[in-house]
């Protein structure tokens, strides 16, 4: 496990900062991931660390803009210590549906893919639960 599990994962409140998965409902540890990429010389401080799910991290992989249809210009994507999720993110009233108000939460929904069928089947199940939002 990452030596700065731990304090990622108190910080996060034990979700994924980017969907807000619940890390209860998972039978292992979400991972400690770079918010911006130490292969794009993001450094290794506490600060540029964030708790990521499996699907989200695998999906950022060492992305840090994308392409907005909207304003068709490049984007960076959501940044978890220098961004609110609220003033980006919104749940939809279906309790599962991530949907962004600003480019960069549009970016971001698109490129980890935050409202694949998959992840929206599983928000659902953890509302029922009472686990999410």
């Amino acid at each position: 496990m990452n030596r700065s599990y731990a304090e990622v994962a108190a910080r996060a409140g034990h979700r994924c900062e980017y969907c807000h998965a619940p890390e209860a409902i998972f039978n292992f540890p979400f991972e400690v991931e770079h918010i911006d990429p130490t292969s794009r010389l993001g450094s290794d401080e506490s600060d540029n660390r964030a708790l990521a799910c499996r699907s989200c991290n695998l999906f950022k992989s060492d992305q840090i803009a994308g392409f907005d249809e909207v304003t068709q210009g490049e984007v960076r994507l959501f940044h978890p210590r220098r961004d609110r999720w609220e003033e980006h993110f919104a749940i939809d009233t279906d309790g599962a549906t991530i949907f962004g108000f600003t480019p960069i939460a549009r970016v971001t929904i698109e490129l980890l893919r935050l409202n694949a069928d998959s992840q929206v089947h599983a928000r659902k199940s953890w509302a029922r639960l009472g686990l999410f939002p």
